[in-house]
C-alpha cells in the first residue's frame, strides 16, 4: 500500500479491518512501531474526530504527530502549474509539499472540494498535487471525493454489529441540510460497502444521484420507505447534487430520519459520520436511542487510523 486515499481491494480492506480490530482489542500492540517517525497532519479545512483520532492513533504506535492548520496558520497556496503568483497566494504547492515531504515520514491531508469546479474536484486535484510533490506516503483525511478513513471505521462498526453468517442489508439514505455538502462521505461509504460485499441500497430525492463511479452494483431508489424495509444498517448523510454540481435541489424535511421511518426495520442500527444537524438530518430520538451507532463509529476512527498508519509504516 503506497498511499491510503481510496478503497483498493477486498483483500486489503479486510486486512485493514482485521488490523483495526486487533488494535481495538489492544491499542498498545505495536507501541514502538513508529518510534522515531513523524506524521504531518495538514488541514486545509476544519476537523474534530479526524484530527484527534489520527493524533491518538499515531501516539499509540509511538509516532510523533504534528498538526498544521494550513487554512489559518500556513501561507495561502497556489495549486496551478505555471502560475504567475502576483495575487493572493504566497507559496506554491511544489515548494510547500516538497518541504513537508522532507520533514515527515507520512503526510495526512484534509482538503475539501470547491463544489464549484467540478472537473477539478472529481480529479481530486489538490490531494494529487500534494502526492506529486511531497514524495512520501499520503493518507487522505477527506478529499474532494472520498473519506476513506471514515469509511474504514464505518465498515469496522458494521462488522462488529453484524449477525453471524448473514449478509447485512445496508442503506445509505440522503437527509436534508441547510447548506451544500460534499459527496466524499457518501461516495466513500458506497465504494467500501460494495467493495466489502454488502447488499447496498442508496435512496435519495430525484436529482441527487451520486457519481456512478461509486455506486455501480447498488440498488438505487427515490422511495425511502421501500429502501428502509428490513434494513440492518441505515447510514444517514446529506450531499449536494452531482449532476447540477454543488446545488441544493431539495430540502424536504420528510427525508429526516425518525423512528417512524423505521417501523418496518425493527432491528436497524443507524449510523452517521458526525457532525450532525440534530432534528434536521436525524431526530434526537434516533441519535439518543438504542439504534444509534454514532459514538461507536467515532471511537472506531482511532483504530482505523492506527491500522492505516501501521500498514504504511510496514
Amino acid at each position: 500500500m503506497e498511499h491510503f486515499i481510496k478503497f483498493e481491494s477486498k483483500a486489503l480492506g479486510q486486512e485493514l479491518l482485521d488490523l483495526a480490530a486487533a488494535y481495538k482489542a489492544n491499542p498498545s500492540l505495536h507501541a514502538d512501531k513508529g518510534k522515531g517517525k513523524r506524521v504531518g497532519c495538514i488541514f486545509l479545512n476544519p476537523s474534530l474526530r479526524t484530527r484527534v483520532s489520527t493524533q491518538i492513533a499515531a501516539q499509540q504506535l509511538g509516532m510523533e504527530a504534528i498538526v498544521l492548520n494550513m487554512d489559518k496558520e500556513g501561507w495561502a497556496l497556489e495549486m496551478q502549474e505555471g502560475a504567475i503568483m502576483n495575487k493572493g497566494a504566497v507559496e506554491h504547492i511544489r515548494d510547500a509539499a516538497g518541504v513537508l515531504g522532507s520533514y515527515f515520514d507520512i503526510l495526512a491531508l484534509r482538503a475539501f472540494p470547491s463544489l464549484t469546479q467540478k472537473e477539478e474536484d472529481v480529479a481530486d486535484f489538490v490531494l494529487h498535487q500534494f502526492i506529486k510533490y511531497c514524495k512520501i506516503p499520503v493518507v487522505s483525511l477527506e478529499s474532494a471525493i472520498r473519506h476513506p478513513l471514515q469509511s474504514l471505521a464505518d465498515q469496522l462498526t458494521i462488522q462488529e454489529f453484524s449477525k453471524v453468517n448473514k449478509k447485512p442489508k445496508v442503506v445509505l439514505t440522503w437527509a436534508p441540510h441547510i447548506k451544500a455538502i460534499p459527496h466524499a462521505v457518501a461516495n466513500s461509504f458506497a465504494e467500501w460497502s460494495l467493495g466489502i460485499g454488502h447488499d447496498l441500497t442508496i435512496c435519495h430525492p430525484e436529482g441527487y444521484e451520486l457519481d456512478p463511479e461509486f455506486t455501480q452494483g447498488a440498488t438505487i431508489t427515490n422511495n425511502q420507505s421501500e429502501a428502509l424495509q428490513d434494513a440492518d444498517f441505515v447510514y444517514v448523510k446529506n450531499w449536494s447534487a452531482f449532476n447540477e454540481y454543488g446545488k441544493i435541489l431539495c430540502t424536504d424535511e420528510r427525508w429526516m430520519l425518525t423512528e417512524a421511518h423505521l417501523k418496518n426495520a425493527p432491528e436497524a442500527k443507524v449510523m452517521h459520520c458526525l457532525p450532525v444537524r440534530r432534528n434536521v438530518e436525524l431526530s434526537d430520538e434516533i441519535l439518543d436511542g438504542p439504534r444509534s451507532l454514532v459514538q461507536q463509529q467515532a471511537l472506531n476512527r482511532v483504530y482505523a487510523a492506527q491500522a492505516v498508519l501501521s500498514k504504511l509504516l510496514a
